[in-house]
């Protein structure tokens, strides 16, 4: 089984959870493209490096989900999370110089987890209800939306799990 991101659940309201997510090391690509052209085109560069393209030649088991967050119309970025309990100071270096090493704290998000086909229009439609309800709860968001595919592309569509997220401060509840 693919390892998965760690999370704790802190709450589950009407159509969002709250999760409080675990530091861990993102390997991250930005590619220009289309929505649904910068997955595949950021995937490539990232499944090299976890192959073995890097300068130790390490294998690093793939680990879901793989995210990607629009930083404009045609730019993203597409991210591999490490599996969990790699220390950056021995994360190896990429041969690729796109690829980059990021450490990521321990944050807060919202989430809305949905399955079914990857679309851009069903991406922003669910985008759209998660800001809606973060909103609704009188939640502060940081940042923009971003998303997380769970399984391979031929997977079939109703099977699969995608999330939309966005960073949110601590609530004051929890």
């Amino acid at each position: 089984m693919t390892e998965q991101q760690k999370y704790k659940v802190l709450k589950r309201l009407d159509e969002i959870e709250i999760r409080e997510y675990e530091p861990c090391v993102l390997m991250q690509v930005s590619v220009r493209g289309d929505f649904m052209q910068a997955g595949s085109m950021g995937f490539g560069p990232l499944v090299r490096f976890i192959s073995g393209a890097n300068q130790a030649g390490q294998k690093i088991a793939m680990t879901a989900p793989v995210i990607q967050e629009p930083k404009s119309t045609s730019q993203h970025l597409i991210s591999f999370v490490l599996p969990a309990g790699m220390n950056p100071n021995n994360v190896p270096t990429p041969t690729d110089s796109k690829v980059e090493m990021v450490p990521t704290p321990r944050h807060f998000a919202a989430v809305r987890r949905f399955g079914g086909g990857w679309n851009e229009h069903r991406f922003e439609t669910e985008g759209a209800i998660l800001l809606n309800a973060v909103a609704a709860q009188g939640l502060t968001s940081i940042g923009a939306i971003y998303w997380a595919r769970f399984d391979p592309p031929w997977k079939p569509g109703f099977l699969k799990r995608n999330e939309a997220l966005i960073k949110i401060e601590r609530p004051m509840a929890l």
